[in-house]
């Protein structure tokens, strides 16, 4: 651990002297032509969350209940030495369509957006982002974002370790439901840089899309976390089968985080890129916390750069 601390220092020393990002500065530290090995492996240790689905957003104490239970869990990733936590979709407030729909609860409608407590939602994700400063750790964080006189986006928020926003992707795919009743898409992938590593961002039922990890691929994420949630009665173990398969097939790291719905099949954890769960939390669908080492090297292989430049060769 002191090694590993000591070659992180490294990094960021000279990446303060140049101006260079860290990935930038990691650079000088990788192998080189010659083949000399770097000095030290790069490894990131990450949390992975599955919290208690609360699904009305225009319940304050729910809200409040929600947040609450975030900075908790966010405490346990600190103390158990976690880089980042990852939190499922939803992860305050999943909001329901009939609690929202203009109709009513009984028939499903536009969703009535001035409801919502957007207030207190934004003191929770400002408690949040206080938060992540004081502990030191990122923070990836799903939740709605709100637009002027138009639907909302379904969001990921990424907070530093300096309790700064540095990036939101907006869900790209949407349901039949949320795009219909409730959410205006997202359109771009979006990645972040720590500690040196790539990372990509999948929210909702973007896992069922492999065209879009083979874009985070393409540019050079190595891994994605994927935020998802259900309250629906019938099992989804298919979706973890997706999110296995995405690893495999871009040789990353993928950390799953879902709702804590005992009915729903699934369990939050991280996939390496050999598509083998490393750590899972609880199955029983209790909220809860699982951490796992992700290593640099297992994403830098021959069989990645074979994958690209055959992609490459097939699409031209």
């Amino acid at each position: 651990m002191t090694a590993h601390r000591n070659f992180k220092l490294r990094v960021r020393a000279r990446a303060a002297k140049t101006g260079e990002s860290y990935t930038a500065a990691l650079r000088h530290f990788r192998p080189t032509p010659s083949g000399d090995e770097m000095p030290e492996e790069i490894t990131l240790r990450l949390a992975v969350v599955q919290t208690t689905m609360r699904d009305d957003p225009t319940n304050t104490h729910e809200l409040r209940a929600g947040g609450a239970e975030i900075r908790g869990f966010m405490h346990q990733a600190a103390a158990a030495g976690a880089r980042l936590v990852h939190f499922t979709e939803g992860a305050i407030c999943f909001p329901s369509k009939r609690v929202l729909s203009e109709l009513g609860p009984d028939e499903v409608g536009a969703s009535d957006w001035t409801k919502a407590q957007w207030s207190v939602l934004q003191s929770e994700l400002d408690q949040i982002t206080n938060l992540a400063r004081e502990l030191g750790i990122w923070v990836v964080i799903p939740s709605v974002h709100q637009l002027p006189q138009t639907r909302p986006h379904n969001s990921t928020y990424v907070v530093s370790d300096q309790g700064k926003l540095v990036a939101r992707y907006d869900e790209r795919t949407l349901s039949t439901t949320k795009l219909t009743w409730m959410y205006t898409p997202g359109t771009q992938p979006v990645t972040f840089e720590v500690d040196g590593f790539r990372f990509g961002l999948a929210l909702g039922l973007d896992v069922l899309f492999p065209e879009l990890f083979t874009e985070y691929d393409g540019l050079g994420a190595d891994g994605v976390l994927v935020s998802y949630a259900t309250n629906r009665v019938a099992h989804h173990e298919h979706v973890a089968v997706q999110a296995r398969g995405c690893a495999v097939n871009n040789t990353c790291w993928i950390s799953f985080a879902v709702s804590a719905n005992p009915d729903g099949g699934l369990a939050s954890g991280v996939v390496d890129p050999r598509g083998e769960w490393v750590v899972q939390a609880s199955e029983d669908g209790s909220p809860g916390l699982a951490v796992a080492e992700v290593r640099h090297s297992d994403v830098t292989q021959v069989g990645r750069e074979f994958r690209r430049r055959t992609r490459e060769r097939i699409g031209s």
